[in-house]
């Protein structure tokens, strides 16, 4: 992202999760009730952009790939962990919703989309209870497990930890170096990461989708820099100490019938799930 400002992808996440409840059909993928509420006075023009041109592909293909990834991660929440780490929270929204006695948020993001995110908050009115603790980082340069600590994380609990929508957009060398800092949390702690496919694994939906949206993202300042094949993964997560549980592809984060559907929205294979466990 560009420097001192917020991530323009962090607010078309919200704005397409906003949108699901909206452009499109029941049954929803995830219900993100607080995204619109945090999002103010943009909310109206970015909701009125899906409405208008909800089915491009882009559009539809955000709307899914958003909702469809949040629905697995919070899905694993349960009550077997009492810390939630979101690293590139951008304007997540789930410790504005979670239930009182829901496991403690700390969000981990580029000190300006934070500030961002307060003032949107302080607007909003939506603050304590819920209110998530912030750690600021740059993860291209970043000590993420001091900046995790300094937020109130509990080293010796074990946590799950949420890296959706940001892996692509970091040099493998950012990547290796949060991986050694995750590594590092308690046994039974639980990674879930969200990867981009190379050209060739992508189907036909998702070669779409990435041939429009990669290169407005390039445009943006936010280019995608890393890619990675299911079978990099092992090793790669290995050597930090991280056990590779299972790939999701978007179809498989929610239950097979959501995806019958009247509406237009469909899952696309250009991203990816990864779930590994701490166990060392």
């Amino acid at each position: 992202m560009r420097a001192a400002q917020p991530s323009q992808t962090a607010m078309m996440a919200a704005a397409a999760r906003a949108a699901h409840l909206v452009v499109d059909g029941e049954p929803h993928l995830f219900r993100d009730t607080l995204a619109a509420t945090l999002l103010g006075g943009q909310a109206e023009e970015l909701i009125g952009y899906h409405r208008a041109h909800g089915g491009h592909l882009v559009l539809s293909g955000t709307r899914a790939q958003v909702t469809a990834r949040a629905a697995y991660t919070e899905g694993l929440l349960g009550d077997r962990f009492e810390q939630y780490v979101v690293l590139g929270a951008g304007l997540d929204t789930y410790a504005l919703r979670r239930a009182p006695g829901g496991p403690r948020v700390i969000e981990a993001d580029h000190p300006a989309t934070q500030q961002w995110k307060r003032d949107l908050m302080a607007a909003a009115n939506l603050a304590a209870p819920g209110e998530p603790a912030f750690a600021p980082i740059d993860f291209e340069s970043g000590d993420l497990m001091a900046a995790l600590r300094e937020a109130g994380l509990d080293p010796g609990r074990p946590a799950l930890v949420s890296w959706l929508g940001v892996a692509m957009y970091l040099t493998s060398d950012a990547i290796d170096g949060t991986l050694a800092a995750l590594g590092r949390l308690p046994r039974g702690s639980e990674l879930v990461m969200e990867y981009a496919l190379p050209p060739e694994l992508r189907d036909e939906r998702g070669a779409g989708y990435a041939s429009f949206a990669l290169a407005a993202a390039a445009e943006r300042g936010e280019p995608w820099l890393t890619f990675f094949s299911p079978d990099d993964l092992p090793a790669l997560f290995g050597r930090h100490g991280l056990e590779v549980v299972e790939h999701v592809r978007q179809a498989d984060c929610v239950d097979p019938a959501l995806w019958r559907r009247q509406d237009g929205l469909r899952p696309a294979d250009l991203c990816r799930l990864v779930r590994a466990t701490v166990t060392t």
